[in-house]
């Protein structure tokens, strides 16, 4: 029985896990703590809609579900060529036949970030953070909110902006409910002119109806000089005061990748061809790449999101097994490269698609919010085996 490592306990870890234990490889999967969470729903976290129990599943009842074996520690160094991965521990690894990255991604990082600033798509002990510097406003009566995203101009797929918008959106209908929003100035920041361009211009259009309606405030298109205690200074100096910043980075590549001997791309990402394999002197390895850690190829508007992980976690799979049978057969990432998204709003959604031929958003009042409550209910099934996959899901 052959064996693979797999690096890495979200969506792309997991689900390559999963996939070829049930195709009869002996898989290791190696992660830095001892859940998988799930991120699109973490949003809820911050408005006490959700609580870490809700949007974590333990790595241990993965490995009851589908029968890898999981070791709970940090990876430290890869060397690909030799075949081997160190630990943070310090234990070496080197007896396996596949290697699948899937560590996710670094932050970039302005001066005052840390100290100043949490994230909803960073370290999830962030969450329960969040909602406790909201809870302080509340008690206060009110305040100056900010809440904002940046880039990687190396990397354009490196951005998440849409959990931002949806805390945000999130917290304002929260202020509603509790008869408090006309206490809060709230502000929305980006370096970029037109944040959420990606999802198209229609989508684009709708955002900026929702931010005029609700007297939201935006301030778009100048780089992020600093963070400070009291607020965000801009590349012009001008600046946004905020009681509570709340702020997603942009990925940049992972520390033990830019340390390896595996090819990046100028951002750091893992090199991959459209087989999620890494390829050296023109031949694919046996190191695939997958998710957040790897780069992705294809048109500006191309997204790393937790779908596309999936697909290619899948792929890989396929194409271990393909490989090993001595056939040709191989599938890609890139024809399923699309952004899709419920995006949340507390009273609501907007279901959001974009591919190479259309690009759209389609508003889903009351009954938008309550499906994206129940993906997560089938996310956390699925991810058990408790309820099939629906096909393309």
């Amino acid at each position: 029985m052959k064996k693979v490592l797999v690096l890495g306990g979200g969506f792309a870890g997991v689900d390559t896990a999963a996939h070829l234990r049930k195709e009869g490889y002996d898989v290791t999967l190696v992660s830095d703590r001892d859940y998988f969470y799930i991120y699109p729903t973490s949003i809820w976290i911050a408005t006490g809609e959700a609580d870490m129990n809700d949007v974590k599943i333990g790595l241990d009842e993965l490995k009851q579900a589908h029968g890898f074996d999981v070791i709970v520690d940090g990876v430290a160094k890869i060397e690909a060529g030799a075949n081997r991965v160190t630990l943070a521990s310090g234990k070496e690894i080197r007896d396996y036949d596949y290697l699948v990255v899937a560590m996710g991604a670094h932050k970039m990082v302005h001066p005052g970030q840390k100290e100043h600033t949490l994230s909803i798509c960073g370290d999830p002990l962030e969450a329960p953070k969040i909602k406790r510097r909201i809870d302080e406003l509340i008690a206060r009566g009110g305040g100056k909110i900010a809440f904002g995203f940046g880039g990687n101009p190396k990397d354009s797929s490196a951005v998440r902006g849409g959990p931002g918008f949806e805390v945000f959106f999130n917290l304002h209908n929260k202020l509603k409910k509790l008869g408090i929003r006309d206490r809060f100035d709230m502000t929305f920041f980006a370096p970029m002119p037109k944040p959420g361009a990606r999802m198209g211009e229609q989508a684009l259009a709708m955002m900026d109806t929702m931010f005029e309606r609700n007297g939201f405030k935006k301030h778009f298109g100048k780089k992020i000089k600093r963070f400070e205690a009291d607020g965000i200074v801009f590349e012009d100096d001008g600046k946004v005061e905020s009681d509570f910043t709340m702020y997603i980075p942009a990925g940049d590549g992972h520390a033990v990748i830019k340390n390896s001997d595996l090819p990046t791309n100028e951002a750091g990402f893992v090199k991959i061809n459209d087989f999620s394999e890494v390829v050296v002197d023109g031949k694919p390895t046996n190191v695939y790449a997958a998710g957040d850690v790897a780069a992705l190829e294809g048109p500006d508007w191309r997204a790393k999101q937790g779908h596309v992980a999936e697909v290619m976690a899948k792929n890989i799979a396929y194409n271990i097994v393909q490989r090993d049978l001595g056939s040709d057969k191989r599938k890609g990432y890139q024809e399923h490269l699309n952004i899709l998204c419920v995006m949340d709003t507390g009273d609501g959604a907007g279901f959001v698609f974009r591919n190479t031929k259309k690009a759209f958003m389609l508003p889903m009042p009351k009954l938008g919010h309550w499906m994206k409550k129940g993906w997560g209910w089938y996310c956390r099934n699925t991810k058990l085996g408790k309820i099939p996959r629906i096909p393309g899901m």
